[in-house]
């Protein structure tokens, strides 16, 4: 008998949580509380379910070739950035190809998730649900939470003195739809991220001024790159990975840096991170535009508000604000557990590989999507969802709680008394992450092996961009489609944007200009990737870095 499986939410997280499990013959039932699937990106115009929704305006900010399922790629004629209307056509075509719909029980709210009496011998968990005001409860063999990290809102008033004197509107941008309404009224959004830059832009064409308060600032990105390519497509490669890996850290931030700052000064428009700040991304087009013609203002964080106005860390104040818009983002929530479980997951330290809560007996419940990625979230759930259907059979083994709870308490230890930092909270790198656990299942791709056996495939692999494909061309889970997708990557992203012949465009570039372009640096990271374990070139490298410290301390 197939196991039974609980899938929670049908968002991007959940559509692919049920395929994992119908690809493993596992029999997922998910439990969807709205009446559809995409979660936030089914847009609607109110937020009266308490849902998190995009706005209205909200443009992908990966590429369609970095952010598709892996075995489903886009159609060709998709924009390589998509609006959330295209974005959820999407998702709808995916879930009618691998008619993934009959599996959706929508309308219903999961209630409870909570251990069967024997959980310490069969893993299994005990869901209600409630469907119309009538509850229902079912025993599963495990369960995939996949309700995403847009749950709950955090709204810091008791941050802002003075906040419930302020007698303008104050909302969060979980409640923000259109620009619809602020016309001509000056607003203050508090908080740097995409969301706060998004919506900073798209008011600044109505409103008669944005003010934009961050405490740390942040790098701003564009979406295309040098010669207008995706970004995420010339930036996510494995060969870049290998360089990363053997360069001083010091001197990879100083070329990001460098580069950053190439497109525009980030320190003249008020953006700058102060010294000893973790460094902070966000993809916004427009940004430097607005704030070069004046309709957003850059501002320091918030020290206090009054009934009208608000005083600024550095001093200033604004008088005559009409609206106050908080896109601090959101906190964990698990609503449906009971303690402690529900207090250990919003702790991203206690999760193995960002999946597993570490303190259960048995390997039963996976969070799926509760990640922050320095590339598509799709795709590394995607990813998430196959490495936890593989563990719910037994295919996969991960550590004892016991074990792993002991690993804990030990970073804990070090993490106070200062020895190591906390990192359980940074963004972490796309391909390492989902090399590693793709390994765990036997989808990893080897490349050296490859270069022998498919070079041009090979070439592909570790030059070009790291597509989701390539973890579809070995081992569990193989799609015959991956090679050819892999290969033709590159027409799908041109294809969009081949709206008007130029009869004497010039001819794609050859294979030997590539050699020239990437030989001398793929060299030398090949020559470095092989003597990185060398005790000679550690010594060099840690001599380089003490040299390279105070120069670019003296810069910075």
């Amino acid at each position: 008998m197939a196991k039974r499986v609980a899938v929670v939410g049908a968002g991007v997280s959940g559509l692919s949580s049920i395929k994992c499990c119908l690809d493993e013959d596992l029999e997922p039932t998910c439990f969807e509380r709205s009446n559809d699937i995409g979660g936030l990106w089914k847009y609607t115009e109110t937020s009266k379910d308490g849902m998190t929704r995009v706005y209205r305006s909200l443009v992908t900010n990966v590429c369609k070739e970095m952010s598709c399922y892996s075995d489903f790629p886009f159609q060709e004629d998709y924009p390589n950035f998509m609006n959330q209307e295209k974005f959820w056509d999407y998702l709808q075509e995916f879930a009618e190809h691998f008619d993934l719909l009959k599996y959706i029980q929508f309308r219903t709210t999961v209630c409870s998730v909570t251990k069967h009496p024997d959980f310490s011998k069969t893993g299994q968990w005990e869901v209600v649900t409630e469907t119309e005001g009538k509850q229902d409860r079912a025993v599963f063999d495990a369960v995939m939470v996949c309700t995403g990290r847009f749950l709950n809102p955090h709204f810091p008033l008791k941050s802002f003195p003075g906040i419930h004197k302020f007698k303008g509107q104050v909302l969060h941008s979980q409640e923000y739809r259109i620009p619809d309404g602020f016309e001509g009224k000056r607003v203050l959004v508090i908080g740097l991220g995409n969301t706060g830059g998004d919506i900073a832009v798209e008011l600044s064409q109505i409103a008669a001024q944005v003010l934009l308060s961050t405490r740390t600032g942040s790098w701003v990105l564009s979406r295309s790159s040098e010669g207008g390519y995706p970004l995420s497509m010339m930036a996510i490669r494995r060969c870049h990975n290998v360089i990363a890996q053997v360069l001083p850290s010091c001197l990879l931030k100083w070329i990001q840096e460098r580069r950053s700052n190439k497109r525009f000064n980030h320190e003249n428009y008020g953006l700058s991170i102060p010294k000893g700040k973790k460094p902070k991304f966000i993809v916004n087009d427009e940004l430097p535009t607005c704030i070069l013609c004046g309709t957003v203002t850059m501002k320091t964080s918030v020290k206090e508000f009054t009934e009208t106005s608000a005083l600024f860390e550095d001093g200033t104040v604004e008088e005559n604000i009409d609206t106050v818009i908080f896109t601090t983002g959101y906190t964990f929530s698990f609503p449906f557990f009971e303690e402690p479980l529900r207090s250990l997951c919003t702790k991203k330290l206690f999760l193995y590989k960002q999946v597993f809560p570490s303190n259960l007996e048995r390997a039963t419940l996976a969070l799926i999507g509760f990640i922050g990625l320095k590339g598509s979230i799709l795709s590394g759930t995607e990813v998430q969802a196959r490495w936890a259907t593989r563990v719910f059979k037994g295919l996969c083994k991960i550590p004892p709680s016991q074990k792993l709870m002991a690993e804990i308490a030990k970073k804990e230890q070090l993490i106070e008394r200062g020895v190591m930092k906390d990192s359980s909270e940074d963004k972490l790198d796309f391909i390492s992450y989902l090399d590693d656990l793709t390994a765990c299942i036997g989808a990893k791709p080897n490349v050296p092996f490859l270069f022998l056996k498919d070079p041009r495939l090979a070439w592909e692999v570790f030059f070009g961009p790291c597509t989701p494909y390539q973890y579809r061309l070995i081992g569990p889970g193989k799609w015959d489609g991956a090679r050819n997708a892999i290969l033709t990557q590159w027409d799908r992203t041109l294809k969009p944007l081949k709206t008007r012949f130029v009869p004497d465009s010039s001819e794609p570039v050859s294979m030997s200009h590539y050699l020239k372009t990437w030989g001398a640096p793929v060299l030398l990271a090949s020559l470095l990737l092989i003597c990185r374990s060398s005790p000679v070139l550690k010594l060099v490298q840690d001599n380089l870095q003490d040299r390279i410290s105070p120069y670019l301390a003296s810069i910075w």
